[in-house]
């Protein structure tokens, strides 16, 4: 994977993100979107001639990969990219929305003035993008996200969660190939934000709880096809070869 000069930029200058940190985000990003790929190998040196650093950033980065289930080490092959099964993606899913679920609790309890204001404000945007008005949908999660954990003043919890919706996010994001998904999946936040903001401890547990077990369904029913094509064109090709 070539790094191209702009991008190289980010390992040599002088800003408020330790290197270590920018090396662990950017090999993180690759794997999960797949650049690297199950079984790939990691080498230390390669990584670090191509990056223009030294070694050790890029040696803090695998330790907490590893730490995360993205990479193992392997006897007599090193550092490799693991295999996410769909049963640690399914795993993930079920943790994610129990944690989610407390995010939203908590945002209920410290709301305040301000962040009253602050979900007045997300709500007008994504009712408009449900009516039709254009909007970059993936921004759009992301402040999502940034309010509801902000206003649950957490960073203990939004950095886990965080790293969580990470690990998922390519998969997650699979279930939008099903049409409408992702609009479906807009209203399904809206009504969060609407239930936290009118205080509704109840309704917005069980409604986060409703959205996260339809993403799972989404990604579960991606998938199943996926599979199912890809049996189909395995039993073909071997009735072909006959």
């Amino acid at each position: 994977m070539a790094i191209d000069s702009t991008e190289q930029n980010l390992w040599v200058e002088e800003d408020l993100v330790p290197i270590r940190d920018k090396v662990y985000n950017y090999l993180k990003n690759a794997i999960l979107n797949g650049e690297y790929g199950s079984g790939e190998r990691l080498i230390e040196r390669e990584l670090a001639d191509k990056l223009k650093i030294s070694r050790t950033p890029i040696r803090e980065a695998l330790f907490r990969l590893e730490s995360q289930g993205l990479v193992k080490t392997v006897p007599r092959k090193g550092v490799i990219v693991s295999e996410i099964s769909f049963e640690m993606v399914m795993e993930v899913f079920t943790i994610l929305s129990a944690l989610q679920v407390l995010a939203v609790k908590l945002a209920i309890q410290k709301l305040n003035a301000d962040s009253l204001q602050a979900f007045s404000k997300l709500i007008e945007k994504i009712e408009a993008f449900l009516d039709g008005q254009p909007a970059d949908a993936s921004i759009m999660h992301m402040e999502i996200y940034d309010t509801l954990f902000k206003t649950a003043n957490s960073p203990k919890l939004s950095e886990i969660i965080q790293g969580l919706q990470e690990y998922i996010r390519a998969f997650a994001n699979t279930g939008y190939e099903i049409p409408g998904r992702m609009k479906e999946s807009m209203k399904e936040h809206l009504e969060v934000l609407q239930a936290v903001q009118r205080k509704e401890t109840e309704l917005a547990e069980y409604l986060t709880k409703i959205h996260l077990e339809k993403s799972r369904r989404a990604y579960m029913e991606v998938m199943e096809e996926a599979l199912a094509e890809q049996n189909k064109n395995g039993a073909q090709e071997a009735e072909d070869s006959k």
